[in-house]
């Protein structure tokens, strides 16, 4: 049991190249592995084929390998390979290098875009700062050294992610015992966590996000660090961040993506307001999150058409209220909802970058939301002309089925939706006659019988 410690102890000042991994992969024989050639992409297959008749090392790596051992079907495909990008896009006319932390190729085929990473070397090994260069905090700002086969498995970031296919009797190569965590249903970081944390701390998102997909645990001390080194994402930028909220939400597993990022305290640093409510026991805003999760999961399995900004207005619509409650009550509510969500957004921008397209959308579900109870004379035919009331609608079915008093209001727009127009003529005469603001005369002026001189 000491030793079992002391060994543990010793492991937390280890880089990822000096962790006991083997010096040879474990190489798996076409018969012991479920990958056959038809589940791949012909473009990768194509990429692979046309790197090795140049005489370059290619395999097919990552998240390709990962789900379609899992049965899955994968849609993106990535190639590692002893070429560097400037030779990879010499064999490939529609290749681009792009990247700077990080150069990769991008080769396309039509719609189909084949990313090809060269295979990268410990960073501890850079000649110079254009190769490789970190922050104070220990996050790489500069990753391109390049390696061998082995030296790349054992940067890469989780060991399931670290297998890796070849064309050369279609073998698996594994470094880091991946096969073992997959079966055993792991997410176990490759090397010390907290160091491959603070080197990249998006780490510590990827890790809910492919437990969540994957229905796997994450390993014990690669879940340790996760909550105490949560801070660590304000480093990163607001755009990249917003890409990470988008696969952590749109890749039809947002609910129990949901859940880890609550779990794991990763919520606070991109929604920080929204998670402020949830910790002070908001339970309406909790239910609210949970079915827009629930509904995004179903619309996807189902083919359905998702927009960001749907989900992002009920991550922020907890901290609309209270943005809300601070506005002056004499102002009229239009005003009281632009002054309101401008703040909120102001606030959210700071953490994730949110593109003024989803905004835009986002800002019209909250403005429907004060409209919808104004349906007198024809406006509730014009509301339902709206491009946006569809979403409104269902934004508000999902604030009443969480515990949100309406008033039965989505009750009355779901059977005046589908009611014939005399039944609708009914429902509208039914509604209470709004009161009119009194206007005030103006008084004469002193002067308006003076004769004009």
């Amino acid at each position: 049991m000491f030793t079992r410690v002391i060994r543990s102890i010793n492991n937390l000042f280890k880089s990822p190249n000096s962790f006991d991994y083997p010096e040879k992969a474990r190489v798996i024989p076409r018969d012991q592995h479920s990958i056959s050639r038809k589940q791949i992409s012909r473009s990768a297959l194509k990429v692979m084929k046309i790197l090795n008749e140049a005489g370059f090392e290619a395999y097919l790596v990552g998240g390709g390998v990962r789900d379609t051992l899992m049965g899955g079907n994968p849609k993106d495909f990535d190639v590692a390979t002893n070429a560097t990008p400037e030779q990879v896009r010499k064999l490939f006319r529609s290749a681009r290098i792009i990247g700077r932390r990080f150069r990769i190729v991008h080769v396309r085929f039509g719609r189909e875009i084949i990313e090809v990473t060269t295979f990268r070397a410990n960073h501890d090994s850079a000649a110079n700062s254009a190769e490789s260069r970190q922050s104070k905090e220990g996050m790489l700002l500069r990753d391109n050294v390049f390696g061998d086969l082995r030296s790349d498995a054992l940067r890469r970031d989780f060991t399931v992610n670290a297998l890796y296919y070849s064309l050369d009797g279609f073998t698996l190569h594994d470094y880091t015992d991946g096969m073992s965590d997959l079966e055993n249903r792991l997410i176990r970081m490759i090397g010390d966590p907290q160091t491959r944390y603070q080197e990249d701390p998006v780490r510590l998102l990827r890790a809910a996000r492919f437990a969540a997909k994957l229905d796997f645990d994450i390993e014990a001390n690669t879940a340790a660090p996760i909550k105490e080194l949560a801070p660590l994402l304000e480093n990163i930028s607001s755009a990249r961040l917003f890409d990470e909220c988008l696969k952590l939400f749109l890749g039809g597993y947002a609910t129990a993506t949901f859940k880890r990022l609550c779990d794991y305290e990763l919520l606070a640093p991109l929604f920080p307001a929204t998670a402020k409510r949830l910790k002070q026991g908001e339970n309406i805003d909790e239910a609210l999150l949970v079915r827009v999760m629930q509904n995004t999961d179903r619309r996807l399995a189902n083919e359905q058409r998702v927009t960001p900004a749907f989900i992002l207005a009920a991550l922020l619509w907890g901290p609309l209220q209270d943005a809300l409650e601070k506005q002056d009550e004499k102002s009229p509510p239009a005003m009281r909802m632009h002054k309101a969500s401008q703040q909120v957004i102001d606030a959210q921008q700071k953490h994730t970058a949110i593109p003024k397209r989803f905004l835009i959308t986002m800002r019209e579900i909250w403005d429907l939301q004060g409209r919808l109870p104004m349906r007198s004379g024809k406006r509730a035919l014009r509301l339902m002309e709206h491009k946006r009331f569809r979403a409104a609608y269902d934004f508000l079915l999902l604030r009443e089925a969480a515990g949100e008093d309406c008033q039965g209001l989505g009750r009355w727009w779901t059977e005046f939706q589908d009611a014939e127009e005399e039944r609708q003529n009914e429902m509208l005469e039914a509604l209470p006659k709004p009161k009119r603001p009194r206007r005030r005369r103006r008084k004469p002026s002193g002067n308006s019988d003076k004769p004009a001189s």
